[in-house]
């Protein structure tokens, strides 16, 4: 089996199953949002502010926010190994790719965790 050291799982079966957990994630995720919008229907600052000081709000949008750049991350490696022959140039991309996930990362937990 060939493995690839800038695939995230290592393997198609292993990026397939990272690709379908972190879409239910975000689809769950995605669903407590607008059911909590839905259901409180003077949306006011105050009641925004509470939902996320909650922990488990705060670790749940973080494990959303992880799931978006494991999501991400295979999709975009797939897509520059599939369109991008050219191994200087995809190196450079995924390397951006990289730096700018971990920025959004960081720039998520400084966000949800207020330090």
């Amino acid at each position: 089996m060939v493995t690839n050291a800038a695939s995230l799982g290592r393997s198609g079966v292993h990026d397939f199953i990272l690709i379908r957990a972190s879409a239910i994630v975000l689809a769950v995720y995605t669903i407590f949002l607008v059911g909590f919008i839905a259901c409180s229907s003077p949306l006011t600052y105050d009641i925004w502010h509470g939902l996320f000081s909650a922990l488990p709000m705060k670790v749940f949008t973080l494990l959303a926010l992880v799931a978006v750049l494991i999501h991400a991350w295979v999709g975009v490696w797939q897509v520059l190994t599939d369109y991008v022959h050219h191994l200087a140039l995809r190196g450079v991309l995924q390397f951006v790719f990289v730096v700018a996930a971990f920025s959004y990362m960081a720039a998520g937990i400084l966000i949800v965790w207020g330090v």
